[in-house]
């Protein structure tokens, strides 16, 4: 049986700002999809999902997920017409929306079919293949989570707006830090919020070149603290990060509510993290004590969290 690993991801830095050409700032996190196959006798492929997931997550993405599979399976010129794949997923991610699941899915699989068949791949070929197993769940996909799950560590990223490639280039910090993922258990359309924010943009294009300035520069002084692993820094800033989400309307009341919970029981820096109006909440920690009264705190209000560790 040959096994493979992808990272889970977050976004610290820039969630709907990338839209609009600005840098935003990944990192994965120490939680793993972990996939498993067996070869035997038959044809096909069969897959077993034990991920632990957020209720209705995996059930939803199903169809997806069997096609990303394929997709895989297809772009690394894998035949099962004479050999069956038993294909198994586990691991500590949770399958929920915000944590690049689906990349994770794609990058295990990957790293265990290259152990299988022995293909030998990199890392960049990796890469290539998970990027085509997540086509299957995003169409174009940026390619920052698959990048994230694939190589560990942070991404900044930028957005080329005439279509040409994106820029992603891997960061290291010098530190791991402690993060709680808070999970509102609220869903909202991607699609819809970032059509909300570019109507927004348009009516008030004056307001939103100003909180532009303000991101890039808050974007800039991540990157340079993230580098050095200045903690105090990169809270203050993820702090200001979650004002200027409140002011293009993309940070829910629920959102609020779970930054101020993290920040009033010790978190260093807090605010949402992905589509917003719901979905998550990050929140950094300076140690694994606080980490620990921060997951609890939020599980007290009744939310799930997640405690892992991001650089």
């Amino acid at each position: 049986m040959a096994t493979g690993r992808g990272y889970g991801k977050t976004i610290l830095f820039g969630e709907h700002f990338v839209v609009f050409g600005l840098p935003a700032i990944a990192s994965a996190l120490d939680s793993v999809t972990i996939a498993d196959i067996k070869v035997s006798e038959g044809s096909g492929w069969v897959v077993d999902d034990q991920r632990p997931a957020t209720p209705g997550y995996k059930k939803k993405k199903y169809k997806e997920a069997m096609q990303s599979i394929q997709n895989v399976l297809d772009y690394l010129k894998i035949s099962t017409e004479n050999q069956k794949l038993e294909i198994s997923f586990s691991g500590d991610l949770i399958a929920a929306s915000g944590v690049g699941a689906s990349a994770a899915q794609c990058t295990s699989l990957s790293r265990a079919l290259n152990e299988t068949f022995n293909l030998n791949l990199n890392d960049e070929k990796i890469n290539e293949a998970a990027y085509e197993g997540e086509k299957a769940y995003h169409g174009t996909p940026s390619g920052i989570d698959n990048t994230a799950s694939t190589y560990g560590g942070l991404i900044w990223f930028v957005k080329n707006l005439d279509g040409g490639k994106n820029t992603m280039d891997l960061l290291e910090s010098p530190k791991k830090i402690p993060l709680v993922i808070a999970n509102s258990g609220i869903t909202a359309s991607t699609t819809k919020v970032v059509a909300d924010v570019r109507r927004l943009k348009e009516e008030s294009p004056e307001k939103f070149e100003n909180i532009f300035d303000d991101y890039k520069k808050i974007a800039e002084n991540a990157k340079q603290a993230l580098l050095k692993g200045d903690i105090n820094i990169i809270g203050a800033l993820m702090n200001e990060n979650h004002t200027l989400l409140q002011k293009i309307t993309v940070s829910g009341e629920i959102n609020d509510k779970l930054v101020t919970l993290a920040l009033n029981n010790g978190a260093i820096g807090a605010k949402m993290t992905g589509t917003g109006r719901g979905g998550l909440v990050i929140a950094l920690t300076k140690d694994v004590r606080a980490q620990e009264k921060i997951a609890k705190a939020v599980e007290k209000e009744g939310y799930d969290a997640w405690k892992t560790m991001i650089g």
